[in-house]
């Protein structure tokens, strides 16, 4: 679905309302504000809305990849947000999920907090970034919810996932960690080179919500990106549903 930004109110699906725990993942990894990461008006209102149909634990989890603390880039972000749980994807617990795919593109199994596991409902959150033609979007911001203990403080670390090729690790991930919801903030578009905190901001005044890789489809047919992580994630998806129903 694709909102007016300046019109934009958080109607949770229906199925929040059942859940007992929420978890909702913002691009937080940056000091600076939106565009760069999510802003707090945006998380505020997801959080308002949630509590208008649900008693849930919510739960905001991000992770800065250089293994930095995290809380003190929620408080220079105003993240302060009462009765939820600030976390650190460094602080976690993290334990090894396989990937469902018979056949992985990259990673086989991958190390994540224990606690998106135990959360009902996942989300994730990120504004609308370009860089070189390709969307930063709602999948690759899952990327920095694998912990620095297990990525760059072993050999290889970050540098061999992106030796995998990180679209093929994006695509990975997505199948196996199947976020429900998907949030673009595109009240902007910011444009960036090799700095992710760097760019040009356009006007876009635009939300987008739906299932992560419907969402982020939709963003690139209409912008004319070519993510291609997301072409991956088709060609997997139509592997994956041949496997799983042999004959239909």
């Amino acid at each position: 679905m694709i909102f007016n930004a300046s019109e934009f109110v958080f109607r949770p699906p229906p199925a929040i309302s059942r859940m007992r725990r929420v978890l909702v993942k913002p691009c937080a990894s940056h000091l600076a504000p939106y565009p760069v990461t999510t802003s707090r008006d945006m998380l505020s209102a997801i959080i308002e809305g949630i509590r208008q149909v649900s008693d849930a634990d919510i739960l905001l989890l991000d992770g800065d990849p250089g293994g930095e603390p995290i809380h003190p880039l929620y408080r220079s972000l105003g993240y302060n947000f009462p009765r939820v749980l600030m976390l650190d994807v460094n602080d976690c617990i993290c334990v090894e999920v396989d990937n469902p795919l018979l056949k992985p593109l990259a990673v086989p199994t991958f190390w994540v907090p224990n606690v998106i596991l135990s959360s009902d409902y996942l989300i994730t959150v990120a504004p609308l970034k370009i860089s070189r033609g390709s969307g930063i979007l709602s999948l690759r911001n899952l990327l920095t919810l694998l912990p620095y203990s297990k990525y760059a403080q072993t050999p290889g670390g970050w540098q061999e996932l992106y030796s995998l090729g990180i679209d093929k690790v994006i695509a990975d991930l997505y199948f196996t960690l199947p976020f429900d919801l998907g949030i673009v903030e595109a009240r902007q578009k910011f444009t960036v080179g090799d700095n992710p905190a760097q760019g040009q901001a356009e006007e876009y005044n635009k939300i987008f919500i739906g299932e992560p890789y419907q969402v982020d489809c939709e963003i690139s047919e209409m912008l004319g990106l070519k993510t291609a992580h997301l072409d991956l994630i088709k060609a997997a998806k139509m592997e994956f549903e041949a496997a799983r129903n042999p004959y239909s």
